[in-house]
């Protein structure tokens, strides 16, 4: 067999096919400069902040640690309401595992 200039040999299976998966999969460049968000419940941590101790601030040390608190607790409760519903043979998540299990981390 004698190929032209331009022309692609088919490898035996399916190599015309695979050309144009590869063609159609590239993935489309990254923007420059776009940065994923980091979830942060600093707002909220401020706003409440504000409600008790209207004059106060909060450093952005102060504001890490209390973030890694929260995130923390919400980790444990999940858990505990985790164990609580393979411990009742049940299959759904529903408020009261979430409160028993606030109940039996916070005394």
């Amino acid at each position: 067999m004698v190929f032209k200039k331009g022309e692609k040999k088919s490898a035996g299976k399916g190599g015309a096919s695979q050309d144009a998966t590869k063609d159609t999969m590239r993935k489309a460049p990254k923007k420059a400069g776009i940065k994923n968000r980091a979830e942060t419940y600093s707002v909220y941590i401020y706003r409440v902040l504000k409600q008790v101790h209207p004059e106060t601030g909060i450093s952005k040390r102060s504001m890490s640690i209390m973030n890694s608190f929260i995130n923390d607790i919400f980790e444990k409760i999940s858990g505990e309401a985790s164990k609580l519903v393979r411990y009742n043979k049940k299959q759904t998540l529903s408020s009261r595992e979430i409160q028993t299990a606030v109940r039996l981390l916070l005394p």
